[in-house]
């Protein structure tokens, strides 16, 4: 069984942490407080569908819909979107697995993983290339887990179609403890509607909807709510990991693989014998010779840094004058500018095997990703036709693909001087 499992980690060599950089924590008073709108009465719209999964035909229903979210003073502040899969032909709907799944951002819809990998249906995008214009396709998805699982897109309040309403403002929803407040609140009434309380629950998912899960188990299980799994897809739960901030050298150590895999996949250096073998070799590299050079600081002898320069730049093709102006430590935006600047292209963040145009061939940092161009368009259209067409969705509301929230990093009982998130010990306890 797909879902039969705790916590599965995805992580794919070619492709960078995906989690975007965390902007410094902020008071309260200088967040977010834009009016919200006046508050709506909950809507849904149900329709029925087969689809041909595994071998089997499966019967299901889509259901798309708002919930309203409440403050402590029972007032509605938000109104917040998902789109529900449910299989029609179970014995028992109440025992079926329940999987509550979103993206990361933060400030992403779930649009990504609804249609581009669990959902029924999915847009069709070109692979590791840009995706023509309109018009797009939506086709059934043989991968969908609705064979094996109910499913819940959520799309948090500022994404999707889902806002603040009422006296809501975005400060009641932007940050790390706020945001897994409103989501077990949705969670919780999701299940006791549905009667769903005795069904398997897992949560899935991606870049920063990892963290979430990290921090929204933790509170779901302290209000008694057992899950029975989650799944971290793109995992960052310490985003030291991911900063490459002055002093922190762990994200160089970590990315080292990463930049290996896709300079093999650009031909940037010469293609490996056996893939497998070459990314244990640059693996082990990284954790030793690679992280002591970078923990010695400005004690490593020049010979040692020229070897260990000589020996990055023949896992990553950037060369070692680079690499020595650079101290050893590449950042990824830098990364993706320079790996392909001698061919005029720069490297995708998201999906590191896409490539675009370099605009200013001097720019010390990557302008935007290619793969998030070369697939958004395609992604936002499909949303908006496939929920307000096939699942007949009624809104004059824009779909927020992501973007546009100002993200509290500040966490509940923190003291002292504001620190990197971590929520590891939060998924230890969930």
């Amino acid at each position: 069984m797909r879902l039969g499992i705790l916590v599965l980690t995805t992580c794919i060599l070619a492709l960078p942490l995906r989690a975007q950089r965390p902007a410094p924590a902020t008071a309260s008073t200088e967040r977010d407080t834009t009016k919200a709108a006046p508050i709506p009465n909950e809507t849904s719209s149900a329709t029925d569908h087969t689809i041909r999964v595994g071998g089997q035909l499966v019967p299901y229903r889509a259901t798309a819909a708002t919930m309203l979210l409440k403050n402590d003073k029972d007032e509605s502040i938000g109104a917040l979107y998902y789109t529900a899969y449910t299989r029609t032909d179970a014995k028992d709907a109440s025992q079926r697995p329940l999987a509550f799944i979103y993206n990361g951002g933060p400030g992403s819809a779930s649009a990504w993983l609804h249609m581009g990998a669990f959902g029924p249906r999915r847009v069709v995008t070109t692979d590791a290339a840009p995706t023509p214009p309109p018009p797009y396709q939506m086709v059934d998805n043989p991968n969908s887990l609705i064979d094996v699982t109910d499913m819940v897109f959520i799309d948090p309040i500022g994404t999707g179609f889902s806002k603040p309403v009422g006296k809501g403002t975005g400060k009641d929803f932007w940050g790390v403890d706020e945001d897994a407040k409103a989501l077990a609140q949705f969670i919780s009434q999701y299940v006791s509607r549905n009667g769903r309380w005795a069904s398997p629950k897992y949560l899935i998912g991606e870049s920063y909807g990892t963290t979430r899960s990290a921090v929204l188990g933790d509170r779901l299980q302290r209000d008694g709510m057992t899950l029975n799994g989650i799944v971290l897809i793109s995992s960052v739960l310490d985003f030291e990991t991911l900063l490459f901030a002055p002093g922190h050298d762990l994200s160089y150590v970590l990315y080292l693989p990463s930049y290996a895999a896709t300079a093999a996949y650009h031909k940037v250096i010469p293609a490996p014998a056996n893939m497998g073998a070459f990314m244990t070799e640059v693996r082990r590299y990284a954790m030793g010779d690679y992280a002591a050079a970078l923990s010695a600081g400005a004690t490593l002898p020049a010979d040692r840094k020229a070897a260990v320069a000589k020996q990055v730049a023949a896992y990553t093709g950037l060369s070692e004058d680079y690499l020595l102006k650079a101290d050893l430590r590449v950042p990824l935006r830098q990364f993706m500018a320079e790996l392909q600047r001698s061919r005029g292209l720069v490297t995708g963040r998201l999906d590191s095997r896409f490539s675009g145009p370099l605009p200013d061939l001097l720019t010390e940092n990557a302008p935007g990703d290619p793969q998030s161009s070369a697939v958004t368009g395609a992604f936002t259209a499909a949303a908006n036709a496939y929920l307000r067409g096939e699942l007949k969705f009624e809104t004059q509301d824009r779909y927020v693909m992501g973007g546009g929230v100002q993200w509290s990093w500040a966490r509940e009982g923190q003291r002292g001087w504001a620190t990197t998130t971590y929520v590891g010990s939060d998924l230890a306890e969930a």
